[in-house]
Order: structure tokens, then C-alpha cells, then sequence
């Protein structure tokens, strides 16, 4: 079974757990999810398959969108609900432009300290591990870019905010930001990540939704590999060059049907399925003789 499922992850449950679950469905171990979720935290995790695995690094590069929910005036040491209170403040003056200059200033590219509470590792050790300690060490601070912060609800001392942004993102972190920002703290009581690279809550099915239809030995909804990439720019090959390209040699240019921009990452299609993924060589489009860069090969698409 090679191929990726969009699964809308319930409350509750770890990333990890959702992966646990699935392999007992599709009787695999072969499997990853592409980018973690909090357990209190809901919604769009791809979750790749066998082959499509070797497809995660590019499925957890793409633009996500959060939906999530602060609480001003109470800062906590997980930077969530499930964290111990660690200071209190007042927020009855927060206003409205208060909050939307504090968003302001933390649109673009900003530097982000990864929180204690993280699956971050230290020397092998994940930094929450630590953190459960008492411990807390140094870390680097990460540069991420937040496109858009949008406020769908101010009523004090809740907010409900649309987060629009960069992998590696935390939204923990962030709601915390805006509560330095205030002057009053805050912490994130709900989180849904409504969009993850191609894939939005439409293309989402819940996780007990693929544990009926595994036990009732029904097809799942899977998408295949080249369908996990497909906002890549498609390219087809036959005969000869496909039987040169399991072999690991990249296909020239003018040897097949189809074109991207220099340096654009491409799909390598071969009768209807993916064979390789590759980067666009750099010179101009009247270099037929150069060679794709290959990425990764899948011979069984071959």
C-alpha cells in the first residue's frame, strides 16, 4: 500500500498515536505523518504510506493555516491550557487596536523561540522531557514567517485568530508573543490547523472514519503518490529513457513531454504513475541536453 491519507485528527490524541492507529488499519509499519500536532489539537494531518514516505520532507514544506483560540491575562509554562499558571495580569484595558497592532507586529519574518514544551531534541533528549524535569536549557531561535494574522472574534479574554504561515510554526509560541506584546500574557486553550500545504478540511476524513472502513475491508481514501504533489509541474517519459532512469540516470531535457522552470521541482510521471521526483536543470529552455536533477526514484512506478 503506497499513498498519502488526509486525516482530520480528533482532540486527545498524540501525531504519534494517530501513525500507532493506522498501522494496525493498513497493516503496515511502513508509515509517517507530515508535520505534528499537539494531542489538543485538531484537524488536517497527512499521513504518508509505504512508498510516499520517501515524499514527507516536501508534504511538511507547504503553507499552513491554524484556527486558534487565546486567552489573555494568564501565561502558562506550556504556553497552553494544559500548562501550569506561571503569571497573571490584568486585560479589561486590551483593545481591539491594541490587538491588531500586536498581530501587526508579529506578521513577516520573525524570529520564534522554540518552547520548552517541544519535541525539539537536545544531545537525543526532546526538549518537553526536560521541561517535565524542571529543566529548561538555551535554545536557538528560529526564523519563520507569519503571511497573515486575522481576528474572526474579540471577546475579552478570549480572541479567536486565522493564522496563515511557514512550516515550523509554533502557534503555542505565538499566542504567548501576543500576550507580551499586550502586556497582560496569554496562553492557547484550541487549536485546529484548517490547512496543510494542498490539503484543506474538505480533503480531511476523520481518523474513526478510517477504522470502519479498514475493519469492513472497504478501500480507503488514498491518494496516490503523484497525487500528494500535485501542485508540482508534471513531466512524462517513456521507452528507453524510463528503463534508463531505474537505473538511477536522469532524463535530458528534450527527452521528454513537458517543461517547468529553472530550478522547479518536477514530478517524473511513467504510464499514469510517479517514477521520480527531480529539480528543472538551471539553463534556459534551449538546452535540450541538460539533465534533470534527481531527488528521489521510485522504481516500482517504473
Amino acid at each position: 500500500m503506497d499513498g498519502l491519507l488526509i486525516i482530520d485528527k480528533p482532540a486527545g490524541v498524540t501525531s504519534f498515536d494517530v501513525v500507532r492507529t493506522l498501522r494496525r488499519c493498513c497493516r503496515t509499519r511502513k508509515i509517517g505523518h507530515a508535520g505534528t500536532l499537539d494531542p489538543l489539537a485538531t484537524g488536517v494531518l497527512p499521513v504518508a504510506i509505504g512508498q510516499a514516505t520517501r515524499l514527507i520532507e516536501y508534504l511538511m514544506a507547504g503553507e499552513k493555516v491554524y484556527q486558534t483560540t487565546l486567552r489573555l491575562g494568564v501565561a502558562t509554562d506550556t504556553q497552553d491550557a494544559e500548562g501550569r499558571v506561571v503569571a497573571e495580569a490584568d486585560w479589561q484595558n486590551v483593545s481591539r487596536e491594541a490587538l491588531d497592532l500586536a498581530c501587526a507586529t508579529l506578521t513577516g519574518c520573525i524570529s520564534q523561540m522554540p518552547p520548552m514544551y517541544s519535541a525539539i531534541k537536545q544531545n537525543g533528549q526532546p526538549l518537553y522531557r526536560l521541561a517535565r524535569q524542571g529543566v529548561e536549557v538555551e535554545r536557538e531561535a528560529r526564523e519563520v514567517t507569519i503571511k497573515a494574522i486575522e481576528v474572526l472574534r474579540f471577546e475579552l479574554p478570549e480572541v479567536d485568530l486565522r493564522v496563515t504561515c511557514s512550516k515550523g510554526t509554533y502557534i503555542r509560541t505565538l499566542c504567548h508573543d501576543i500576550g507580551v506584546k499586550l502586556g497582560c500574557g496569554a496562553h492557547l486553550t484550541a487549536l485546529r490547523r484548517c490547512r496543510n500545504g494542498l490539503f484543506d478540511e474538505v480533503d480531511s476524513v476523520p481518523l474513526n472514519e478510517i477504522e470502519r472502513l479498514a475493519a469492513a475491508g472497504e478501500d480507503l481514501p488514498l491518494l496516490s503518490p503523484a497525487q500528494a504533489l500535485a501542485d508540482w509541474p508534471l513531466v512524462v517519459i517513456e521507452g528507453d529513457v524510463a528503463l534508463r532512469l531505474k537505473d538511477g540516470i536522469a532524463p535530458k531535457c528534450g527527452e521528454l513531454t513537458g517543461q517547468a522552470d529553472p530550478g522547479q521541482r518536477v514530478r517524473i510521471m511513467v504510464s499514469g504513475q510517479l517514477a521520480a521526483i527531480a529539480t528543472w536543470p538551471q539553463q534556459d529552455d534551449e538546452t535540450f541536453d541538460a539533465s534533470l536533477e534527481l531527488l528521489k526514484v521510485f522504481p516500482a512506478g517504473i
